[in-house]
């Protein structure tokens, strides 16, 4: 869903009068909601009972269908939606239902899942594809201020890092005694905090699973403890994130912050596709796919296994470092107050 969001604020940017809605599943809704380029967000969950009378009772003229979904290409079919794009080489039923199509195979591209979804506005005359620098320049988010429970929680003088060890199954993950090996490696800097964070079920997963992780002094699991939009608010406010392919590494990188992404070499879950974008974004991956990784369903190999804690400890130990030097700099007397004071 995040990354489908440059597409949207790109037709936004075509069509600046048109109003722009969202169907989504319930569980994402909260980070649709933040961006600003969506006028309306519409849970499936509350229409998928009779979608045929959601699109007929709307004022919806145009359908782009970013996701395939047989039930609401059938609806908007009966429903007469005038306009109904779909990828004609993805699914026979886009092919019969849609009456706008692109044609682009998922499986053979080179592009990553941000600039393939771009494909979609080829029918509104649009066939630039943006390189990943661009599509960067298309997130944007309205995010609220943190209450006073999260802002107590955070200190500025420390560098607040995030781990979100768990995917929900969407990928494969670094190893959670990576994890543990990465928050010993941190604790030479006394100014590095380290969160946990992931759904409660996850951090009860944490909790059977990787006592060791969370017995570390620099580590607090705050799992289970956010909303979506919470969590979001969450990463803003903190200073850097690492996980592997899931949805908070690449709202990360939306934000701007400070990201690190864990990816195996394998198609399709490679970097080249699922990337985390932003300038200050960068994503670790083997040299090589082990040998059971295409078949293998677990959610974690030997290709994860590779990308060491060492490796990963200089990049945040760097970007640590950085702020502590733009703290500094920041806190130097003037010249003239240093006068002032001597």
């Amino acid at each position: 869903m995040v990354l489908t969001l440059p597409m949207a604020q790109r037709l936004h940017e075509l069509n600046p009068g048109a109003r722009i809605s969202l169907l989504c599943r319930s569980y994402v809704a909260d980070v649709a909601k933040l961006s600003s380029c969506i006028d309306e967000v519409v849970v499936l969950e509350d229409i998928e009972q009779d979608p045929v009378a959601f699109f007929k009772n709307s004022d919806i003229d145009t359908v782009i269908f970013a996701q395939p979904n047989r039930m609401l290409v059938h609806a908007a079919f009966r429903a007469g939606i005038r306009n109904r794009i779909g990828n004609a080489r993805q699914k026979l039923y886009l092919m019969l239902f849609c009456n706008r199509w692109v044609r682009f195979s998922k499986r053979l591209t080179d592009h990553h899942e941000a600039q393939i979804n771009f494909e979609f506005l080829k029918p509104f005359g649009d066939d630039a594809i943006p390189t990943l620098e661009e599509v960067s320049h298309y997130q944007h988010f309205d995010l609220p201020t943190p209450d006073q429970g999260m802002s107590s929680l955070l200190c500025g003088e420390h560098f607040n890092l995030i781990f979100h060890p768990r995917s929900n199954g969407h990928g494969r993950e670094w190893p959670v005694e990576h994890f543990e090996q990465l928050a010993r490696l941190l604790a030479t800097d006394h100014r590095i905090r380290i969160w946990l964070t992931g759904s409660a079920a996850e951090g009860e997963w944490l909790r059977a699973n990787a006592a060791s992780l969370l017995a570390q002094p620099n580590v607090t699991d705050v799992c289970g403890r956010f909303s979506l939009e919470q969590l979001a608010v969450f990463i803003n406010e903190s200073d850097a994130l690492i996980a592997s392919g899931t949805g908070p590494l690449h709202l990360s990188g939306a934000l701007g912050k400070h990201t690190i992404g864990l990816f195996p070499p394998t198609r399709p879950m490679h970097p080249g596709r699922w990337a985390a974008l932003g300038e200050h974004s960068v994503n670790l991956c083997s040299n090589h796919a082990c040998a059971e990784c295409a078949t293998n369903t677990s959610r974690t190999c030997n290709c994860m296994k590779e990308i060491s804690p060492e490796q990963t400890a200089q990049i945040v130990l760097q970007w640590s470092q950085e702020k502590a030097n733009e703290s500094a700099a920041h806190t130097q007397p003037t010249a003239q107050n240093a006068a002032l004071l001597h």
